[in-house]
């Protein structure tokens, strides 16, 4: 924290609790069961997730977030009041929005070098490198982990690729089996 106001910035966000303090299903419980992560990790992505409003506030530039990150911050959206009213307001101070991109590779190399500055900013921020499990490198944020998508395991059944191709090969001959019987 370069000055006595970053500190103090830094106390407020760290400080902040996100969601009713008496709520059966916590912030960081939800956050956890929406994204199937342990609750040590969601908490983990929490304090992660208040490093980067953090930068946004201090960096000098604007800041893109790891996914995880993301995560937090659009269940954070949700939390209205609390978003707007308290942190933005009390906490950081400022209005803090969240900018999706528009697609197309102009602003996918836009997000990627403000990534890759968020990523420096935090390093010169915080004194060390975010941890990689949160903060994958620009190229895993932009190139690998956007052609994944996100499913729901209680409704959806996942076959490894290879047990669907098998699957589907045995359907299909089968099919074509039960058909020259007939």
């Amino acid at each position: 924290m370069d000055t006595p106001a970053d500190a103090a910035l830094w106390q407020r966000i760290a400080d902040h609790l996100i969601g009713p303090a008496d709520a059966s299903l916590s912030f960081a419980a939800r956050l956890a069961r929406e994204n199937r992560w342990s609750l040590a990790h969601a908490e983990r992505v929490i304090g992660e997730y208040k490093r980067f409003c953090y930068l946004a506030m201090t960096a000098g530039h604007e800041v893109t977030p790891s996914d995880a990150v993301d995560q937090a911050w659009h269940l954070h959206l949700t939390y209205s009041r609390d978003y707007w009213q308290n942190f933005c307001a009390r906490v950081l101070g400022a209005d803090l929005h969240h900018g999706p991109t528009q697609g197309g590779p102009v602003e996918r190399d836009r997000f990627y070098h403000q990534y890759a500055a968020t990523l420096a900013a935090y390093e010169s921020a915080f004194g060390s490198a975010p941890p990689g499990d949160i903060w994958p490198g620009a190229h895993r944020r932009f190139a690998v982990d956007p052609r994944g998508v996100r499913i729901n395991l209680w409704r959806d059944i996942v076959l490894h690729r290879r047990v669907a191709l098998a699957l589907g090969l045995s359907l299909f001959a089968g099919g074509w089996l039960v058909g020259r019987i007939m």
